[in-house]
């Protein structure tokens, strides 16, 4: 492996897309090969995961790993996108928000826990006939794309604000890939009959990834960070299998183990603590997915 394969968790700034973020990390690491680990919203900011290098190869896992969130939820108005930014769509009137209680609330959020059949945003990265369905709503093209399955393990309600026109709710939301916050207020708004959308948006962890592991977006820039490496991010998303030298061998020619204890992908790693190759359970042995690393 090169210098160049690793991580870097950004705290990306509001304004921006994430495709911004990869830009610049193209030119701070130096290398065009750099991915990111799910897409946040340019109104969003929070935990967005780099991979670079090899790193690239093992973002598709950390992408797949449960996500967490920060939001706040305006209800009394729709908008085209879900969120602030969009053309307001609906409003209600005074007397409608004023009569909703904070009981309605919490029994139309507290719905949504478990696994629910969710309607992404229009205004989403989802590809429509391989083209993403941001791009066609910015063309004026109107439609709904279908509801999915998607599991929602936490939605905690932190505070309720009765406003003069609105009302705000601050939730904390534990979700599977693929869940869109923005439809949870668009959602809750709908059950409430009011209108909802998503006034603010915080990632707070990704997978095993969290705040306390961001660098700013400033010092990110500036390329002031130290990355992770394949190794310690391996750790940190797979089940483990420490290697023999004879089994680090038989892997870096790509050639099948003996069964892993569980199934599930597992990484494999050398007594020098390299990541040699990602191991699955099928028929009967443990074959690598992918090779990292050649034995010394």
């Amino acid at each position: 492996m090169s210098s160049l394969d690793g991580f870097v968790v950004v705290d990306k700034a509001p304004g921006m897309t994430s495709h911004d973020v990869v830009a610049v990390g193209r030119r701070v690491l130096g290398t065009r090969k750099v991915g990111h680990a799910g897409t946040l919203d340019p109104m969003a900011t929070g935990v967005l995961v780099l991979g670079f290098g090899n790193g690239t190869r093992l973002l598709q896992y950390i992408t797949d790993g449960d996500k967490s969130y920060l939001a706040t939820v305006v209800l009394g108005a729709s908008t085209v996108t879900d969120d602030f930014e969009g053309e307001v769509t609906t409003r209600a009137s005074a007397e409608l928000i004023g009569a909703i209680t904070h009981e309605e609330i919490t029994s139309a959020l507290h719905a949504m826990r478990g696994t629910i059949a969710q309607r992404p945003s229009s205004v989403s990265a989802v590809k429509i006939d391989g083209e993403r369905a941001y791009n066609r709503v910015r063309a004026g093209e109107v439609f709904e794309l279908p509801s999915r399955e998607v599991l929602i393990s936490q939605l905690d309600i932190l505070e309720i604000r009765n406003l003069d026109s609105q009302i705000e709710v601050d939730i904390e939301v534990t979700c599977s890939a693929g869940t869109f916050i923005r439809a949870i207020a668009r959602d809750c708004g709908d059950v409430l009959g009011i209108g909802g959308h998503l006034s603010a948006l915080r990632r707070t962890r990704v997978a095993g990834f969290t705040l306390q592991d961001a660098v700013s977006f400033a010092e990110f820039k500036d390329g002031n960070f130290s990355p992770l490496n394949l190794s310690a991010v391996a750790r940190a998303t797979f089940n483990i299998r420490e290697l023999g030298l004879d089994e680090t061998l038989e892997l870096s020619f790509g050639r099948s183990l003996a069964q892993n204890p569980l199934d599930g992908i597992y990484a494999a790693m050398s007594g020098d603590d390299r990541l040699i190759a990602l191991l699955e359970n099928r028929e009967g042995k443990a074959k690598p997915i992918a090779v990292f690393a050649a034995a010394n």
